[in-house]
């Protein structure tokens, strides 16, 4: 079993998952809209251009999300996306991009149990944990 985050967006889904593969390296490998889908014509053409479904590729997980309507989006809460990484340096670098115009709850550092550790919010509303755990 795999369990990989599926992110809501209050609309910036396209502009957040080309964000977050520049951030983690991945690649996209699905980013639908409505406009795209079998259902387009149930949906209202303001809606069109906003997206159904992105899948982005991080090798063994995926990343999914989508575009939440309005009246159904809901700020996330109660959870933090965890990154797990083998290099300090690649927990800096992928800490340091996330955070670009969010909000850090605990800057990056080395802590009893990793060699580094932080937790952010991201531009988008997106909470992330960046863990770099010690080798013993």
């Amino acid at each position: 079993m795999k369990i990989n985050p599926y992110l809501m967006f209050n609309g910036n889904c396209e502009v957040a998952f080309k964000f977050y593969e520049q951030c983690l390296g991945g690649k996209i490998t699905m980013m639908m809209t409505h406009k795209e889908a079998p259902s387009a014509e149930h949906v209202p053409a303001e809606w069109h251009d906003k997206i159904m479904h992105a899948c982005l590729d991080l090798g063994d997980r995926l990343l999914m999300g989508s575009d939440s309507p309005p009246d159904y989006f809901e700020a996330p809460q109660g959870f933090y996306v965890q990154i797990s990484v083998a290099e300090p340096a690649d927990a800096e670098r992928i800490f340091h991009a996330l955070a670009e115009n969010g909000k850090v709850k605990m800057s990056i550092a080395q802590t009893f149990w990793s060699v580094r550790f932080g937790m952010l919010i991201d531009q988008f509303g997106t909470p992330w944990m960046i863990n770099c755990e010690q080798v013993t």
